[in-house]
């Protein structure tokens, strides 16, 4: 038998011409698995804020953010954007992926030992020792997971959606339950170190088994000067974005203390929390989707476009219902002792309207191969964000909160709706028309859940949430049917069921 070497071993990693012969059954199968997938990522969290909300207390959520916040920052250089330049690249090869895996596990020793000497500055800025030895702990996560970078970026390149959420669920499914052992049993604010730590490690174990693909030794001789230089474009912006969205955590927890952070921190999670189970799981599918279209250019704004428009269509319903029931939300959820959360937690979720929609933005600057473009609006939102967290600081966390949701819903969006339509197939009108069936919508049934809340007394916050949720939906469903784009938007959805069951027929029949 011919021994192959290790580039004609994994020669099925690089390829992806294969994958375009079916690219929009696998994009939509992909799109529904990951999306089914994540309910349950989704109850896992669910699991961990309610728990470990009852088990743990603000101050310390508090200490962990303020470490977070920091070493975030450092966990910024681990990747240097170099997973995404694997999964976008149109053709790679085994050496220029080995020096990739070499250089993204250069990086996260090298900021685990950053991490470790900053400790101490860590703490003497809070005023809080405990923070060296959190911060220590921590950093030793970043080697665990610069392991399995590319190895995940591969898997993602090859669009093998089900390998990698079936990782993602098992890591996190140990993760939380060691975490809840840990807090049951005393540990405090450790029960939050360990979570990520046990998660990781388990995450990278789980890459190297599902992936076949070893990394061979660095050569100077493979091209990956065009890879490390959209890679550094992506960690630019990434820098820009990760301080202007940490800013806030930082300035309350230096001048408002660990009890007010700890707040803001859980209702700004809380918020993300279900948003995040919509947009991870289809940017997961619609990057590497979007990639394989490029050359392309009306197939690719109407690809993007679709999904603007399942991604509009769920998550502002739901912005609208979790604003109108913030109070009761976080009483069911966490419990009395964070009543405080509902209030910030309703007005943060102002920006959360066209957040979601605004995340995709960056799908489009990373699949046209824009970076240079991410870099300069990165500067400009970044910016714009930090002045709004500094304006509302005088007010605590709740004037952050107010003052940076309604610049972003105001200000923000609007320009980077603009600055991302300048070039490429995708305009900033195909942006603002796609999104206002369901926005409207959402509005619509926003107003009468208010108008339910303020006339009706309901003797239980968990039978109000089931009565709103009731409303939400059919106020939304209603409207949508009533106008040509959202009827076509509903029967879009029911088109993509076919393609789904698709998959699933070819797996009953092997």
């Amino acid at each position: 038998m011919k021994n192959l070497s290790p580039s004609e071993k994994n020669i099925k990693y690089f390829r992806t011409d294969h994958l375009k012969a079916d690219l929009k059954g696998r994009s939509v199968r992909g799109g529904a698995f990951t999306m089914m997938a994540q309910i349950f990522k989704f109850s896992l969290n669910l699991v961990s804020n309610t728990v470990l909300a009852r088990l743990l207390t603000p101050q310390d959520y508090g200490l962990i953010g303020m470490v977070t916040a920091v070493t975030g920052f450092v966990v910024l250089f681990k990747d240097l954007g170099l997973s995404m330049a694997t999964v976008q690249k149109e053709e790679i090869n085994h050496q220029q992926v080995s020096n990739l895996f070499w250089i993204n596990v250069g990086l996260g020793v090298l900021t685990a030992i950053v991490t470790m000497a900053i400790a101490p500055v860590i703490a003497g800025f809070y005023h809080e020792p405990r923070l060296i030895w959190i911060s220590i702990a921590l950093a030793t996560g970043f080697i665990i997971g610069s392991l399995g970078v590319q190895h995940s970026a591969l898997l993602n390149r090859q669009m093998d959606f089900k390998a990698l959420v079936i990782n993602d669920l098992l890591s996190m499914g140990i993760g939380l339950a060691a975490a809840i052992v840990a807090a049951w049993y005393g540990l405090s604010y450790w029960a939050l170190v360990i979570m990520p730590l046990v998660t990781g490690l388990v995450g990278t174990v789980g890459l190297w088994m599902v992936c076949s693909w070893r990394p061979g030794f660095p050569s100077r001789k493979s091209d990956t000067r065009s890879m490390l230089a959209f890679g550094r474009n992506l960690t630019s912006f990434s820098i820009m974005n990760y301080f202007s969205r940490n800013l806030d955590n930082v300035l309350i927890g230096r001048v408002w203390g660990a009890q007010q952070l700890g707040v803001y921190a859980k209702a700004y999670q809380l918020l993300l929390l279900p948003l995040n189970q919509i947009n991870s799981p289809i940017a997961a599918v619609a990057v590497p989707t979007l990639s394989r279209l490029t050359d392309s250019p009306e197939r690719y704004r109407q690809t993007y476009l679709r999904v603007l428009e399942k991604i509009s269509m769920l998550t502002t319903p739901l912005v609208a219902f979790m604003i109108a029931t913030s109070d009761w939300l976080v009483w069911v959820l966490l419990g009395d002792q964070w009543a405080e959360v509902g209030r910030i937690f309703s007005i943060l979720g102002i920006a959360a309207f066209t957040q979601p929609v605004a995340n995709t933005a960056g799908w489009i600057f990373i699949t046209q191969n824009r970076t240079n473009h991410m870099v300069q609006w990165g500067a400009i939102g970044s910016t714009l964000s930090i002045i709004s967290i500094i304006a509302g600081l005088p007010w605590g966390a709740k004037g952050v909160a107010a003052s940076y949701s309604i610049s972003g819903l105001l200000i923000r969006t609007p320009l980077l709706f603009w600055f991302v339509g300048r070039a490429g197939s995708v305009s900033t009108k195909d942006i603002y028309r796609t999104m206002a069936p369901s926005t409207f919508a959402s509005l619509c049934a926003f107003v009468v859940m208010i108008a339910v809340r303020r006339y009706i007394d309901f003797p239980h916050p968990a039978i109000g949430l089931a009565i709103a949720f009731v409303i939400n939906l059919g106020i939304t469903l209603l409207i949508l049917a009533a106008f040509p784009a959202g009827r076509k938007a509903l029967q879009d959805f029911k088109d993509l069921i076919p393609l789904i069951l698709k998959r699933k027929r070819k797996d009953i029949q092997k």
